[in-house]
């Protein structure tokens, strides 16, 4: 096996000689992608890690031994790589193991290839190697308990920290990259029966939001569901994006689920929904903006503040992919920043009237 120097270098884990051989075909049709092992089990991957030194790993999550779940978290501790999560499967164990992956330390999750003569093979192709090659840039680290990077001095100060903030009607939140353990941390703080409901994007492949919830719903006390249209939002609820449709609030502040273009390239779209919530609830809307690539949702999230209403944006110092927030704070679109471990604590101390 060969690699070409500049190219990303890539770790195929998989027990399925068909499917492995799949992703070797497609890994070796990109230019970007060099293909140093292939390998059955977990326990293999890990004796090559010195020896490939990849760059990415594509990760089956259901492995003869050890499963993709216990690999990847020893590859977090021992060698920090980023892992693309492989699922064959949206049954429910498959899904909760995958979501698992992520809150170890995977870095997103997408389908299985399928055969070259399936009329989704070149879009599922596509996919598999565009994050490969996005995820091996990602600046992973060791997965400790705690862990936090010192601060950089290009970091902009936390804007009105202080400043009494009105409680929110509603709260939009939205992440990216790293957003499911990311937004399962912060949920996971807040009370069952939190009084203010939440709407919420996640960008991840279609097939497998209804697990993300699913997961969500089994590691937070709140209620987890897919939005549905129509539906006026409850306080200590979650309502989770539905797989490529975005997620608004429409006329009479009832959800509206849209089959409407992409929005700068994203369906669901952050921007579209911190700005729906901007219009229908003013000051008495708040936006969080966490983990991510790209641009999405700083957009909305200025238009939130506009509005008079408190926005939030992950601090540098948890974000997995400090992209989005990055971009919220630059444009003045955050009233603060906060790592991760501050954001739930601060939401509860808003909605009950004490900031």
């Amino acid at each position: 096996m060969s690699f070409e120097k500049g190219r990303v270098r890539v770790l195929i884990v998989e027990d399925s000689r068909v499917v492995r051989e799949l992703l070797a075909h497609i890994i070796s049709q990109d230019p970007r992608l060099s293909l140093v092992g292939a390998v059955e089990t977990a326990e293999e991957a890990l004796a090559q890690l010195s020896v490939t030194q990849p760059d990415v790993i594509s990760m089956d999550i259901r492995l003869p031994g050890m499963d993709g779940l216990e690999a990847t978290r020893r590859i977090m501790a021992q060698r920090p790589t980023p892992i693309v999560v492989i699922a064959g499967s949206i049954e429910d164990q498959a899904l909760q193991i995958s979501m698992s992956a992520l809150r170890a330390g995977a870095l997103s999750v997408v389908e299985k290839p399928v055969g070259t003569t399936n009329a989704n093979y070149q879009k599922i192709a596509e996919t598999i190697t565009t994050q490969l090659y996005i995820m091996s840039q990602v600046a992973v680290i060791r997965r400790r308990e705690g862990y936090v990077r010192r601060p950089t001095g290009s970091e902009l100060p936390p804007v009105d920290a202080t400043k009494p903030v009105t409680r929110p009607a509603i709260i939009g939140m939205a992440a990216s990259t790293g957003g499911p353990p990311a937004l399962a941390q912060v949920l996971g703080t807040l009370p069952r029966g939190f009084p203010v409901p939440i709407v919420l994007v996640q960008h991840m492949g279609p097939s497998f939001m209804e697990g993300f919830a699913s997961w969500l719903r089994s590691v937070v006390k709140l209620d987890v569901t897919i939005a549905e249209d129509g539906i006026v939002p409850s306080p200590g609820t979650v309502y989770v994006a539905p797989g490529d449709r975005h997620l608004v609030i429409g006329p009479q502040r009832r959800l509206a689920i849209s089959d409407a273009a992409p929005y700068n390239g994203q369906r669901p779209s952050a921007n579209l929904l911190f700005k729906s919530i901007a219009r229908g609830f003013g000051a008495y809307s708040m936006g969080i903006l966490l983990t991510g690539m790209g641009e999405d949702g700083a957009e909305g999230l200025a238009e939130i503040r506009q509005a008079g209403g408190f926005t939030i944006a992950e601090h540098e110092s948890t974000a997995v992919v400090y992209g989005m927030p990055a971009v919220a704070i630059r444009r003045g679109a955050a009233s603060v920043s906060l790592p991760l471990g501050l954001i739930g604590p601060r939401l509860i101390s808003i909605c009950e009237g004490v900031t």
